[in-house]
């Protein structure tokens, strides 16, 4: 059956909405604030409402009044510190902003509209009235069965993609590709490499093409670069109906003081802290939010169920969770202000983190919550309940690093760093994990993927080779950003597209093919996710060869013959009959091997699989000898 939605609901605030809104409880204000297409009195137009409390004058203006601040003026809704008024005989795509005059030190300005649907493309700042109704959806199988795509014992592998720089046209003036155009060709490379989901990075509306959409101004609104409001919901259609889940970018950490924004929104500091001890974020050079201030809340809560309600996302990563966490993030004595209790905690942000977690499995139980959050704070992807901040996911940010110097090492000193390799396994079950090889590790100098290994081109390969199925077969789910799938040499450019003209080189065709591999085979054997959270899929085999820079271990799922062997030579010298021990007597099938000549590889192996044969090895009673192929690793699978 398909969706439509096309009841007309009404934009009047009532005494409820402007309770909950005062309270910091209101999470549905996009239903209210900002401009709503509707009939009153038997006219058609546009009522609208913004949030202005030290102002002593609001109105709308756009061209419909020539842009003349006084003309259409908003009345205030009692003591609310809500301006709201009905304009008739405005329609779809009127162009409008808001004058505001403040009480205080005679500010005057004009300002785009926080809870805005749709917004001019920038560098351009005006909102677009738009009616965000009508849209037929056909995603309703996909909704009905996403929780069992997205539980923690479900396979999860996600695609980051920055929609700007997935792919350009070079014969339009090197152009981004539309929300429609990007739709069947991004849909149609993810089911190619075998990815479960993808995620967006923040595709709300900025000023600054440069901030990749981390410094946000419309957060209500989908970036008008790319095309409509209806435009992005085709998108997200379009990849549910090829079974591709769907996860935003979400950035409550800060925002930017354009001044058509947020910042010094009535002529005070309105939705950041006033003192920028607490305000302004030295590594951004952005405005905090006010985290304490019950309607910046509301605002936040409802901007986060906007995104799971209007354009059905599946999950919402939260970037710059641990700058929210703490309040001397980034700052040096005396550049930062106690909490009450004398601490370092930001006691408002942890609250509106968990509010916020609450709010979304409460409303939507089958999507996920991602928290990029990289220090050791505990309990992130735990349930408020228990004293967690709630998250589904947390980011395994000390995994990336670490596995990253690793592998950037010429393999001889390898032996020296195992350690980096092996210190995950002392917190790798304390939360539930994503592992992600993301978008920051490919930028600003760092190099891409391929880059940073050692050795020469066909070694870089190998290593990136290794290092994807090193990735797979840990415990955790999977996350890649774009441009890794083809080995690109060079870093990402977000100005650019992607280097698809590798595709055509068998070198990094081999790539895509090994990564698409070790996608389907993560999916289909339960082994390789159904317990990515529980140290009962993982146990070691070997984790002390560190002469031969060798591990050994196993993924296991709820039957104990389900069990993928896993086994990873971290030197191009191949290991001949190297023993591993095994449980289990008889065949095991060799599933997986990075050194495939199909790859790019040297073609080293173990013809399809080896015998076990009771000679104990490592406290097991039985072993199989096996070749370890050079700088690769190999999963074996016990036959039944």
């Amino acid at each position: 059956m398909i969706q439509v939605r096309k009841e007309r609901r009404d934009p009047r605030l009532g005494e409820i909405d402007v309770h909950l809104f005062n309270e910091g409880t209101h999470a549905r204000l996009y239903e209210r604030l900002g401009a709503h297409l509707t009939e009153e009195d038997g006219q058609r137009g546009v009522r609208f409402s913004v949030w202005a409390p030290n102002a002593d004058f609001v109105g709308v203006i756009g061209d419909f009044n020539g842009w003349h601040g006084e003309a259409t003026p908003l009345r205030p809704w009692g003591s609310s510190g809500i301006w709201t008024g009905f304009v008739p005989g405005l329609g779809q795509g009127t162009i409008y902003k808001y004058r505001v005059h403040s009480r205080l030190h005679g500010y005057r300005v004009d300002k785009a509209d926080p809870y805005g649907f749709h917004h001019e493309t920038p560098p351009r700042t005006g909102s677009i009235v738009w009616n965000m109704e009508g849209y037929e959806w056909g995603d309703d199988e996909w909704m009905h069965t996403r929780g069992a795509h997205q539980s923690l014992s479900s396979p999860i592998s996600i695609y980051e993609v920055h929609l700007g720089s997935w792919a350009r046209v070079p014969e339009d003036h090197n152009r981004s590709l539309s929300y429609r155009e990007i739709a069947p060709r991004l849909a149609e490379h993810v089911k190619t490499l075998g990815f479960t989901h993808v995620e967006l990075m923040p595709i709300m509306e900025h000023p600054f093409a440069g901030s990749w959409g981390y410094q946000v101004t419309g957060y209500f609104a989908p970036t008008s670069r790319f095309g409509t409001p209806q435009d992005f919901m085709y998108l997200v259609d379009h990849l549910h109906q090829n079974g591709i889940g769907v996860i935003v970018d979400w950035v409550p950490a800060h925002f930017p003081t354009d001044e058509h924004g947020l910042a010094y929104f009535d002529g005070t500091h309105l939705y950041e802290h006033a003192d920028p001890k607490k305000g302004f974020h030295p590594d951004w050079k952005s405005a905090i939010f006010n985290y304490g201030r019950r309607e910046v809340k509301s605002f936040l809560l409802s901007s986060a169920r906007f995104w799971l309600d209007r354009y059905h996302i599946d999950g919402l990563r939260v970037d710059g969770v641990a700058s929210m966490l703490y309040l001397d993030y980034s700052r040096d004595a005396g550049e930062w202000i106690p909490n009450e209790q004398g601490g370092r905690e930001n006691l408002e942000a942890i609250q509106l983190l968990r509010e916020m977690n609450e709010m979304a499995y409460r409303d939507f139980p089958d999507i996920q919550t991602y928290a990029e959050e990289s220090t050791a704070w505990p309990m992130v992807s735990r349930p408020t309940y228990v004293g967690g901040l709630g998250f589904g996911f947390k980011w395994d940010m000390g995994w990336m690093h670490d596995t990253l110097s690793y592998f950037s090492k010429e393999p001889v000193h390898r032996k020296f760093h195992h350690d980096q390799l092996t210190f995950r396994s002392i917190y790798a079950f304390h939360e539930s994990f994503v592992m992600p090889l993301s978008h920051d590790e490919v930028v600003h100098g760092k190099g891409s993927l391929l880059s940073k290994m050692p050795g020469d081109a066909w070694q870089k390969r190998a290593n990136l080779r290794l290092l994807y199925a090193y990735m797979f077969a840990q415990s955790g789910k999977k996350l890649l950003f774009m441009g890794a799938e083809l080995g690109q040499w060079s870093e990402w450019n977000h100005d650019g597209s992607l280097d698809w003209h590798l595709v055509h080189d068998e070198g990094h065709a081999g790539i895509m093919r090994c990564l698409a591999h070790l996608n389907r085979t993560y999916r289909t054997l339960p082994a390789l996710h159904a317990r990515d959270a529980s140290p009962e899929g993982f146990h070691w085999v070997d984790a002390r060869d560190v002469d031969q820079s060798v591990l050994c271990f196993e993924r296991v799922g709820a039957d104990p013959r389900d069990r993928v062997l896993c086994a990873f030579n971290f030197t191009p010298v191949p290991r001949h009959n190297y023993r591993i021990g095994v449980d289990f007597e008889g065949r095991w099938r060799e599933i997986v091997n990075t050194d495939a000549t199909e790859y790019g590889g040297s073609g080293q192996g173990n013809m399809g699989g080896v015998e076990s044969t009771l000679v104990p090895g490592h406290g097991r009673r039985a072993s199989i000898l096996v070749t370890l192929p050079p700088l690769g690793a190999v999963f074996f699978q016990p036959e039944r």
